[in-house]
């Protein structure tokens, strides 16, 4: 199981020193896509340069023009990248295809999929690598959360690995632990906390010992 740092609303070299703090703690570091939007993908140059021993998973949310997206993101440097579920099947194809090609893997973000076990079904069978069950800022606002989505998805895919995201705490991640997730997806429960190295090295603890 590994833990990804979200960032989301911050400027690049906000995004080196934050990681700084807390870079021994995780497996993965995402340039989200507010950041993505703001910056480009100079954002996720210039971490992987900072950082070059931790995966970068840039979130380009994908929906169409999937291989020339992803061949983009991994020119620039992301080990991961990411395209939504509702994508069609030609893109998420598109998108595996030319990830192999870089070496690099595919996240799906299923946000906003209404039949969870259906498509993770159909998604799991194009190739890609993680399948993720994510509850956006919009959803977390009304008190919704993904760890029953987690379960859906885990009984029904074969090969991806899996993944969760959206409003994960120190005090909801026994909860997500349990389900077992491959990659667990934290963003404001590291980032908003005071002390950030402190939040991030308690999760890494929990995680580390399930």
């Amino acid at each position: 199981m590994e833990l990804q740092l979200a960032l989301d609303l911050v400027n690049i070299p906000e995004a080196i020193e934050l990681v700084k703090e807390v870079e021994e703690h995780i497996d993965v570091v995402e340039i989200g896509t507010p950041v993505v939007i703001n910056e480009g993908l100079t954002a996720v140059k210039q971490m992987k340069e900072a950082y070059p021993n931790l995966k970068v998973l840039a979130d380009l949310k994908i929906m169409d023009a999937a291989g020339y997206e992803v061949g983009q993101a991994s020119k620039a440097g992301a080990d991961i990248v990411t395209i939504l579920g509702a994508a069609e099947d030609a893109s998420i194809r598109g998108a595996v295809e030319e990830a192999k090609k870089q070496g690099k893997k595919i996240l799906v973000d299923m946000m906003a999929v209404k039949d969870l076990a259906t498509r993770a079904k159909e998604v799991d069978a194009l190739g890609v690598d993680y399948i993720c069950v994510h509850t956006g800022y919009d959803l977390q606002a009304e008190g919704k959360n993904s760890f029953e989505d987690l379960q859906t998805i885990k009984d029904v895919v074969k090969n991806a690995k899996t993944a969760i995201a959206g409003g994960i705490k120190l005090e909801t991640l026994p909860e997500v632990i349990k389900v077992q997730p491959d990659l667990v997806i934290v963003g404001g429960g590291i980032t908003g906390q005071d002390d950030k190295k402190a939040a991030a090295s308690a999760m890494q603890k929990l995680i580390k010992q399930a």
